[in-house]
């Protein structure tokens, strides 16, 4: 069987805390969630932006403590105070599949998680 696309890890309702179009792209995101979620630097990640629709691919960088950054073209996708979904994915084989769990991290307003 081929092999098929799976959630990995997904950081949910993350207020951007800027955008900034003249940094060369990507998403700059706090290192605690970043840690929590397993999203590592350079790893590519889907942004779906709750407040205006807008979905974008780019990487992640490591930003500041409660930090969720646009960078570059992506920062004309969202502002500061939008709301954001940020997702990465793994591909499995059905051999896999067992015991796969995403890891799933919910934040409150200033970007800290919830337990």
């Amino acid at each position: 069987m081929a092999m098929r696309c799976f959630l990995q890890a997904k950081i949910h309702r993350a207020t951007i805390t800027f955008a900034d179009v003249d940094y060369v792209g990507s998403i700059a995101i706090c290192p605690k969630l970043m840690e929590a979620s397993g999203i590592l630097p350079n790893e590519q990640v889907d942004v779906y932006n709750v407040t205006n629709g807008n979905r974008l691919t780019t990487y992640a960088i490591v930003g500041n403590q409660g930090e969720i950054g646009l960078n570059g073209a992506a920062a004309l996708k969202g502002r500061a105070g939008h709301k954001v979904i940020i997702a990465a994915y793994t591909w499995l084989n059905r051999d896999e599949l067992d015991g796969h769990e995403p890891r799933l991290v919910f934040v409150d307003e200033q970007n800290r998680e919830m337990r």
